[in-house]
């Protein structure tokens, strides 16, 4: 019979392929920064954006939500009529740099407008990388290994995001905002980076 328990090297990231190895990498880097400040990203918004309240708050969010999961697909569509998996991934780290520096923009709006047009712009960036990484993780995912390595990969970027997301109210408690959206932003862009790794096994047809 065949043994169905999962070893326990594949909890690191042992015994899985370089891509999807660097591609659940890079991404609980990034889920980490988003742990940071997304719990707290609520009182970010009322203590420092004009005139701003809980509503604000639930706009912004929703904007971005709504933002990226209308586009999204129509990105996803075009994306895939493209031969080859150079465009994703090139797609993949240009848009993942991008989003890594957005957080500084919060340091520099003052009104609700201007934090929905960020929010607007957030969404749309992230709109090409989650249809980019997934179409990577699917098409690199090792045989008869999928639910393993899914499961993986939300194990760890669940993990890590609760983390830091209990390191993130008290840097932010301690230390201030500012600093923790420099952090922020830091450990997004070291996540972007790692995907870097990932470009001598990328097909180009």
């Amino acid at each position: 019979m065949t043994k169905r328990a999962i070893k326990i090297k594949n909890y690191f990231l042992k015994d899985i392929n370089e891509i999807i190895r660097f591609l659940i990498i890079s991404d609980t880097v990034i889920a980490g920064a988003a742990g940071l400040l997304g719990p707290i990203f609520a009182i970010f918004i009322t203590e420092f954006i004009q005139d701003a309240n809980a509503a604000v708050a639930g706009i912004a969010a929703g904007i971005f939500l709504f933002t990226k999961s209308i586009l999204q697909i129509p990105i996803a569509h075009v994306i895939d009529k493209i031969r080859g998996e150079k465009d994703d991934y090139w797609l993949l780290v240009i848009f993942s740099i991008f989003i890594a520096f957005m957080p500084l923009t919060y340091l520099i709006i003052h009104s609700p407008l201007q934090l929905y047009v960020v929010q607007f712009i957030f969404g749309l960036l992230t709109a090409f990388t989650f249809p980019t990484y997934m179409a990577l993780f699917t098409r690199h995912i090792d045989k008869e290994k999928e639910g393993t390595e899914w499961g993986i990969y939300f194990t760890l970027t669940d993990l890590v995001g609760a983390a830091f997301a209990i390191i993130g109210g008290y840097v932010a408690i301690t230390e201030g905002f500012k600093t923790l959206i420099i952090i922020v932003v830091i450990l997004s862009l070291i996540g972007a980076l790692l995907l870097l790794p990932i470009k001598p096994y990328i097909k180009t047809a």
